[in-house]
């Protein structure tokens, strides 16, 4: 089951200003700034598990957004106005990407 635009929309939109969305097979990518820090599969936000995103353990469950997929933290739909700060924690802890090669 593919993610809804609209999903990824009203994600972007609780966050605030900061994040971009990029849509791939059917799901998206949750940006900050240049890296990636969470993923919206299934009409649900799920943020990568580093020491910076552990604050999510007490309100939000493990769970995997894809099949074969590290486990995230799957957050719930009331908790996405007050994460943003989780995830610019979590955007520090997460390597740059790569460079990609010249042609």
């Amino acid at each position: 089951m593919s993610t809804h635009r609209d999903t990824a929309a009203f994600i972007l939109e609780r966050l605030g200003p900061g994040f971009t969305t990029r849509a791939m097979f059917g799901e998206f990518a949750l940006y900050c700034g240049d890296k990636v820090v969470a993923l919206v599969c299934d009409d649900q936000l799920f943020v990568r598990d580093v020491p910076a995103s552990a604050v999510l353990a007490e309100t939000c469950e493990k769970g995997s957004p894809y099949p074969g997929a590290k486990l995230h933290y799957a957050v719930p739909e009331d908790r996405l106005g007050d994460i943003a700060a989780v995830l610019r924690a979590v955007a520090t802890q997460v390597p740059a990407p790569k460079p990609r090669k010249k042609k």
